[in-house]
């Protein structure tokens, strides 16, 4: 029974909750969450989506990127506008503090991936990438496949 804890399903998911913590602890004094990153980076620039969008693109439920955004605007990272194209729709954009804050934020993350890779030669770092690009793929089909089987 103990060598379930040895998958890499399990240890995974230590190295992403280790990641967190870490982010998390690191990204704090500059008034972001980890969770934030994503949505920050994808709206860098003065991009501007959609909640829906955000969405689909950084590959969360609607009901929390909702709850997350609303979190994000009341800490001033966010701003709301109509949408021209759809007046029951807001798109969202990043306020200057956001994107004042977020060369920081990202190099902030950039050295904990150095401090977490320490010892990890370039190869092996690449390796590392790759594989991981790989699994997450053959995750993604497989819940596709569950997604799109029928029911019995």
């Amino acid at each position: 029974m103990l060598e379930v804890l040895s998958t890499p399903g399990h240890l995974i998911s230590l190295v992403a909750r280790g990641f967190a913590r870490l982010s998390e602890a690191r990204l704090k004094p500059l008034g972001f969450g980890v969770g934030y990153l994503p949505v920050l980076v994808v709206l860098r620039d003065g991009r501007a989506e959609t909640q829906r969008d955000l969405a689909r693109i950084v590959r969360i439920e609607q009901p929390s990127m909702a709850q997350m955004l609303s979190r994000m605007e009341r800490d001033g990272l966010i701003r709301r506008t109509p949408d021209p194209t759809d007046g029951r729709s807001s798109l969202i954009s990043l306020t200057e503090t956001a994107q004042a804050r977020l060369p920081d934020a990202c190099a902030t993350l950039f050295q904990g991936n150095v401090d977490a890779l320490e010892g990890f030669t370039e190869d092996e770092t690449a390796q590392l990438v790759s594989l991981l690009g790989r699994l997450i793929s053959n995750l993604d089909r497989a819940a596709s496949v569950e997604v799109s089987a029928p029911e019995a």
